[in-house]
Order: C-alpha cells, then sequence, then structure tokens
C-alpha cells in the first residue's frame, strides 16, 4: 500500500519541472497539490470492519495561537521567499471510516516541532530558536476521495520524544481522531513513553509511516504515506450535508 501510493506521488513530481519545486512558489505549490491529490489511489470496499487507527494524547503544545497561515504548505509562511528547515516531505494519505469508505469534507490538522525541536507554541523548549520561516501547523480539507496532503519536514526528536507529527480529524465541529504519527523503524521509537502505551503490534503499525526518497530529487526530498481509519463513522446532517469546521482541541 505504501510503495504504491509512494510511486504514484514519485511519477507526479517527475513530471514537475523542478523550478516548482524549490522554492515553491504559492501558485505553483497548490497547482501540483491538486494534481498530487488526484492521482492518489483509492481503496475498494472491505468485507470486514477496519482496525481503527489508535489515538495517542494531544500534547501540551498544539499551538496557543494559530499562525495567520494555516496552509497545507508549512515550509512557506505566508509569502515569504524563505523555506523552513530541515528534510522535506511530501506527506499524504486518505480518511477512512471502519468500513473503508473514504471521509470526504474532514479537516485534517498537523502540528509539529521545527528542525530544532521547537514548538509553535509560548511555552515550547528553544522557544527562543524557533524557525520562522516553519509554519508549524496546517490544515487539510478532505475531497470525494478522502485524501489530504501536506508538504513539511522530517520529523525531529525534542526532549524525551522520539520524532512524531501530531495529527487530529474534525468534522461537523467534532474532533474524531486525535493521534500522532511516528518514523518507522527509528531506534527512539521503543524508548518512547507515550508510544509504549499502546501495547499490540499490530496496532503500533497503524501509528508508524516509512519515509522514503523521492525518485530523481536534487535535493533530498522524501515521501510519506499515512492513512487514518477512525473509529466511529462521521455523521452527516439531516439534510445529508457535510459542512466541515474545525473541532476545540482538548484542554488539560
Amino acid at each position: 500500500m505504501t510503495s504504491r501510493s509512494t510511486r504514484t506521488v514519485q511519477d507526479v513530481l517527475a513530471a514537475t519541472p523542478h523550478t516548482m519545486l524549490s522554492p515553491f512558489s504559492r501558485r505553483s505549490f497548490t497547482r501540483y497539490a491538486a494534481l498530487g491529490a488526484a492521482l492518489l489511489t483509492t481503496r475498494g470496499a472491505f468485507a470486514e470492519e477496519l482496525t481503527g487507527t489508535p489515538g495517542m494524547t494531544e500534547g501540551p503544545f498544539y499551538p496557543d495561537k494559530l499562525p495567520l497561515d494555516t496552509d497545507n504548505d508549512l515550509l512557506l509562511v505566508n509569502d515569504s521567499i524563505n523555506v523552513g528547515v530541515g528534510e522535506i516531505t511530501h506527506l499524504s494519505g486518505r480518511i477512512l471510516s471502519p468500513s473503508g469508505e473514504p471521509v470526504r469534507g474532514a479537516f485534517v490538522e498537523i502540528w509539529q516541532c521545527d528542525n530544532h525541536g521547537s514548538y509553535l507554541h509560548s511555552k515550547s523548549s528553544n522557544r527562543e530558536k524557533y524557525d520562522s520561516n516553519f509554519q508549524g501547523y496546517g490544515r487539510f480539507l478532505t475531497d470525494s476521495k478522502g485524501r489530504y496532503y501536506f508538504r513539511t519536514i522530517k520529523p525531529v526528536p525534542y526532549p524525551g520524544r522520539t520524532p512524531h507529527i501530531h495529527f487530529a480529524v474534525n468534522q461537523n465541529g467534532e474532533r474524531l481522531l486525535t493521534t500522532q504519527m511516528l518514523i518507522k523503524g527509528n531506534a527512539q521509537n521503543e524508548r518512547d513513553g507515550v508510544f509504549r502505551q499502546i501495547k499490540e503490534p499490530k496496532l503500533r503499525e497503524l501509528v508508524m509511516a516509512d519515509f522514503t526518497p523521492l525518485a530523481d530529487s536534487k535535493i533530498g526530498e522524501l515521501v510519506a504515506n499515512f492513512d487514518l481509519i477512525l473509529g466511529k463513522t462521521p455523521h452527516e446532517d439531516e439534510d445529508g450535508k457535510i459542512r466541515g469546521g474545525l473541532a476545540r482541541p482538548r484542554r488539560g
């Protein structure tokens, strides 16, 4: 599954002029994201209910003040010409229901520390070293096939934690899932207290993703695919419409 999705993204980028990749202009990025999302593969029907992605703590560093720029390109802040520091990663996947159906109109949020291990939060460690060119937070509204896409950096560790990216899935103003994505095979995972709370090996596999080199990239870009399976079926309004909307983050 991962390798197939990776190849699809590689094919898209390999056909994209290098000037569109480094650095991305806002217009170029929008054009690429739409093309990449359109070509990602879609899972078919399932005979059995899927195992839900395990929930993991939101943590203390969900931004206490959201940036003005909250799009899905975390490497460009507003119209800056400077790009955030780190290993550029094209992160994509799908939001699926327990039956394997794509979840459309879901707001996917991600947030992570910068390359110095500092979050976009007033109480984060190394706050004075925060990379002002790294957005630190982004969101994406899934399409009719449940797909999302972000351009970000490969996560790095910060004191006490293995590298990870936080995820939240919201719909109709309800938080449906809060979890984290870890790097598959990272040696620090087994020493991470949050990850170790997940006891079953099969469930642990559901919160890890491979980071693989992007074919033909001249700047060392990476690709990661991370599908999220919701533990409950999202509801629609009485008129059958999904209105989206972000849920209030959990505190305390």
